[in-house]
């Protein structure tokens, strides 16, 4: 029996990051193998499902939206051994957010990056604002 086909999307890599983020391991806080350097702090970035722009932050030096519902945020620190904690949110202070879901990791091969990828309530990738808080 032939196996239905789904309308959600099932991504199984990241793609490749952007020549910003390759290039932004210069001047940022390195990690300690204890976990969080002795700066520690929470940065932020609040971002655009758009556009992938930076509407706002703290330590945040860029965002890039990579593909629909997937985008790269990167910080001024090594983010190595840090928590990531993410929510889908309008980019300004009121309204009502359209509903959906979020995953964060870390960025592959980007040491001061996280890989955010935003979906619609049925599962399936969609560009969708978001707030973004990492505790390093």
């Amino acid at each position: 029996m032939a196996e239905a086909a789904t309308s959600k999307s099932k991504p199984t890599a990241q793609p490749s990051a952007t020549a910003e983020a390759a290039g932004a391991h210069a001047e940022f806080v390195p990690s300690t193998t204890a976990g969080l350097p002795p700066t520690a702090q929470t940065l932020f970035a609040v971002v655009n499902g758009g556009n992938g722009a930076v509407v706002r932050g703290y330590g945040v030096l860029s965002a890039a939206r990579l593909s629909v519902g997937m985008y790269q945020v990167i910080f001024n620190h090594d983010l190595t051994g840090s928590a990531y904690l993410g929510t889908i949110g309008l980019t300004g202070s009121d309204g009502q957010s359209p509903p959906g879901e979020i995953a964060v990791v870390g960025r592959t091969g980007v040491v001061n990056g996280v890989f955010v990828q935003t979906f619609s309530s049925t599962g399936v990738l969609a560009d969708r604002s978001f707030h973004l808080a990492v505790l390093s």
